[in-house]
């Protein structure tokens, strides 16, 4: 009978400071290897930070420079992937022989992307793009296509991800349930007690292990010289935690964990989603094909592409 220990991390990233929340990545992901953890999952922006509180300078109609500038500091502190931040992290899974799925803040092109990335004795294995930032995230983040919407084989189990608010779209969880994932890593910064309810109904709903890990985050993450609308007292809580672990009948294996740093650990039964599965497949014995139809388009949509057509100019539509 196969069994996976699974661990998810929950601790805050320092804004600002990649080299800072590099360290701690590579320190929590071997804490947790240290547990027997063959899969670490850690919260969502950890490297390159979430700026809770921040409103880089925006109102409707206007942006000040103040808020501009603090856009340029997010920008440094963001990661290329691949880039020598997964090249640390890919070197540290292959060392321990485990899995982990990483979030952090993908600088490309000139965007940025909230990302999950996936890793393991291989490497870097790949990325999922969130599709659609959150509320103000849209401020600071560009939207992920359906590129980018990766289950990788992780040996025993398939793994995928869905970020924070991804998880109420039905339509994205569906696309993510044909392809059959076992164990499904939700990094998130939300820290409401709803939350634990949205990843008990993905549980159950696509019959998989969910594994939410979320940052827990204080005012001493932040440099001095921003101004969270929270308060700037060091000890005030930006994000809170409540880190879980779910089986796929939607009990509570670990969790949550609440109001300090701290690493969840499991140990997944696999056999279990074969049993949770006898009464419901929602996008197999239960789908009624006949009725509904998902179409996903997973072709990359870049902004904008150059074609060299060499000294002839495309032919044109004849006139009409």
């Amino acid at each position: 009978m196969e069994r996976m220990r699974a661990a998810v991390v929950q601790a805050g990233s320092p804004l600002f400071e990649t080299g800072e929340a590099l360290a701690r990545a590579q320190r929590l992901i071997s804490a947790a290897a240290e547990e027997g953890a063959g899969l670490v999952v850690l919260p969502e922006a950890f490297l390159g930070g979430y700026p809770k509180g921040l409103d880089f300078g925006v109102t409707v109609g206007a942006r000040s420079p103040l808020g501009r500038e603090e856009f340029r500091r997010y920008w440094d502190a963001a990661i290329d992937v691949p880039g020598p931040e997964t090249e640390a992290l890919g070197a540290l899974t292959r060392e321990l022989g485990c899995h982990a799925v990483v979030g952090g803040v993908e600088r490309s092109g000139r965007t940025l992307y909230c990302v999950a990335l996936f890793f393991g004795p291989g490497g870097l294995l790949g990325k999922h793009r969130k599709l659609m930032p959150t509320g103000s995230e849209r401020l600071i983040w560009g939207l992920g296509d359906g590129s980018s919407m990766p289950v990788i084989e992780m040996g025993r189990a398939r793994v995928g991800s869905a970020i924070c608010w991804e998880n109420y779209m039905p339509l994205f969880r569906t696309a993510m349930y044909t392809k059959n994932v076992d164990v499904w890593c939700a990094p998130t910064v939300d820290d409401r007690e709803n939350w634990q309810a949205t990843m008990r109904h993905v549980a159950l709903e696509g019959r998989c292990f969910v594994l939410s890990a979320c940052q827990y985050l204080t005012r001493a993450d932040m440099p001095a010289d921003v101004h969270p609308v929270q308060g700037d007292e060091p000890d005030t809580v930006l994000i809170g935690g409540g880190s879980v672990i779910i089986s796929p009948l939607g009990e509570v294996l670990a969790g949550p964990l609440r109001d300090k740093e701290g690493i969840l650990t499991a140990e997944l039964d696999l056999a279990e989603l074969a049993r949770a599965r006898f009464d419901l497949d929602v996008t197999g014995h239960y789908a009624r094909p006949d009725v509904f139809a998902l179409h996903v388009d997973e072709r990359a949509k870049e902004g904008a592409v150059l074609s060299d057509y060499g000294s002839q100019p495309p032919a044109s539509s004849p006139a009409q």
